[in-house]
């Protein structure tokens, strides 16, 4: 018999701009030293090519410290500087990680970014917006760094800006936390069918056609029972277009 206790669930979601060949946001999962995972998505200036550029520098820097062990606001920190001198603040990216950290027991959300990360917990939604500035500007940008106690039935999610401002352009609004929270509670909710929805949602803002790069990750803290052993597994979709 194994012990029972938690798991994490994530998901992601991502579309590129309509008609642009790649996407602007870059996103990578390493496992942490001393256990856990992190997140780390970034969101690069514009679209395009020279964007996926800019996003990919931060989150390699990111990941690279984050293996060695440093903290992610200090990692987020050093990526801010490290952009900031390579392109002498011309250029800009929005920085999220997301954490379970088993050294502290906590969920660890770190925000270089000013687009809110949802948390729902207990059926009550956080809005953490507190104000930060992207990466890249200027030197010594701090994040915003919160923890939350690794529970069963948190729920987090972050994103980049397509998803905030999808259907803008066509005179439309929504309000991804609220719909965020409507679907997490629903019984039969994953992080799955979660992250889907709301990308099918954003699309049928934007008329099928996506205004700018979206991505999305949904996390879970669930019980994992007892008779089940700890296998870690990972899929990936990756339509080759």
């Amino acid at each position: 018999m194994y012990t029972a206790g938690l798991r994490t669930d994530i998901a992601v979601s991502k579309v590129r701009k309509y008609a642009t060949r790649e996407s602007g946001d870059t996103l990578e999962v390493i496992e942490r030293p001393l256990g856990g995972v992190s997140v780390v998505l970034a969101d690069g200036q514009r679209s395009g090519r020279s964007a996926k550029h800019i996003a990919t520098m931060v989150v390699r820097k990111v990941v690279a410290l984050l293996a060695e062990g440093v903290r992610d606001g200090a990692a987020a920190r050093a990526a801010a500087d490290y952009l900031y001198a390579e392109r002498g603040g011309r250029v800009q990216a929005t920085l999220n990680i997301l954490s379970v950290d088993m050294a502290s027991r906590t969920v660890v959300i770190t925000r270089n970014n000013p687009l809110p990360v949802f948390v729902l917990h207990a059926g009550e939604l956080q809005r953490l917006d507190a104000a930060t500035q992207p990466v890249g500007v200027r030197r010594h940008t701090r994040p915003w760094v919160g923890e939350f106690p690794l529970e069963a039935g948190l729920w987090v999610l972050m994103f980049t800006d397509g998803l905030a401002h999808a259907g803008v352009r066509l005179g439309r609004a929504w309000d991804p936390g609220a719909r965020f929270a409507h679907h997490a509670r629903a019984a039969s909710a994953s992080p799955r069918t979660v992250a889907d929805a709301l990308m099918a949602e954003a699309l049928e803002l934007d008329a099928g056609r996506a205004g700018d790069d979206i991505s999305i990750v949904v996390l879970r803290v669930a019980p994992h029972p007892g008779h089940e052993p700890p296998i870690r597994v990972m899929d990936m979709h990756l339509p080759l277009v």
